[in-house]
């Protein structure tokens, strides 16, 4: 258990020595200042009253569209958690991965891994600590900004909306899923400019397999059985907004499919992992 441990807080710190994570967490501290100190909402009986925003003050109907429904605190928080949590989906995971790409291979250079390996510890056990180490401190993250705006909105606003929570799930979930395609790689090629092209590369496919029912009847016979073995297959990152975006406005989700199968492509990504990092010869 100890040399897990060991492997976790390893992986933390090389973390946290890279400036982008700090950077993620200044930012993080920053929206959660604003979101205490620059957004007032003034609340009268349970309704909005008034909205100020870095000293600029606006009421509820001088926001309203004259032929949309009137501006609520419900729609209010709603807005807000939403926006925190498609940007902490799309610019977060892309960002984590840009800081965190590098860790694997870096693990398997010539020296470290010998040193590594010399230890009381299986190679798989090697890997499910330094994977989990990233899970966890990108988790920290993402919790940190999510649940602190949750918990900033909610005492605010006396509004509580604990759907909003399972975005953050889903956050570090993909994460996770897009991470595998970064470990697999590095297994394979040792490259962290791989890694990245092929993560980032998935995530613009989804964009394209995210409009299956526009594409598929135009493709032909042949088309069509090979671009939804792919949907089926690769993660589904795009489609998983919508889930993340209902999520957050406190809505029931009508289909989990796109979450999930992307799990199963992470864990399969994750042991074809396992078994290349055991049987290479460092």
């Amino acid at each position: 258990m100890r040399p897990l441990l060991g492997l976790i807080l390893i992986t933390f710190r090389e973390l946290w020595a890279r400036k982008i994570v700090l950077g993620l967490f200044i930012v993080s501290s920053l929206v959660l200042l604003a979101m205490a100190f620059a957004l007032n909402l003034d609340v009268v009986e349970g309704s909005l009253a008034g909205i100020r925003l870095f000293g600029q003050e606006a009421a509820p109907e001088d926001m309203a569209n004259e032929d949309g429904p009137p501006l609520t605190l419900d729609r209010v928080v709603v807005a807000v958690e939403s926006v925190v949590a498609g940007v902490a989906y799309w610019i977060g995971i892309l960002l984590a991965l840009f800081a965190s790409a590098s860790l694997f291979p870096d693990l398997q250079s010539a020296g470290r891994v010998e040193l590594l390996l010399s230890k009381p510890i299986g190679r798989v056990q090697a890997l499910f600590g330094h994977v989990l180490g990233v899970w966890s401190a990108i988790g920290i993250l993402t919790v940190y900004l999510m649940g602190g705006v949750w918990l900033i909105m909610s005492f605010k606003t006396g509004i509580w909306n604990p759907r909003f929570l399972l975005s953050l799930v889903l956050v570090v979930g993909m994460f996770a899923v897009m991470y595998a395609a970064v470990t697999l790689m590095g297994v394979w090629t040792e490259s962290t400019a791989l890694g990245l092209i092929v993560s980032y590369g998935l995530i613009f496919v989804s964009m394209v397999l995210a409009a299956s029912e526009q594409i598929s009847p135009t493709l032909g016979s042949i088309g069509q059985p090979v671009f939804w073995g792919l949907y089926h297959t690769l993660p589904n990152f795009t489609e998983v907004t919508q889930i993340v975006s209902t999520l957050a406005k406190g809505e029931t989700v009508d289909s989990w499919y796109p979450f999930f199968s992307s799990l199963l492509f992470g864990a399969a990504a994750y042991g074809a992992t396992g078994v290349w990092f055991a049987r290479r010869d460092f």
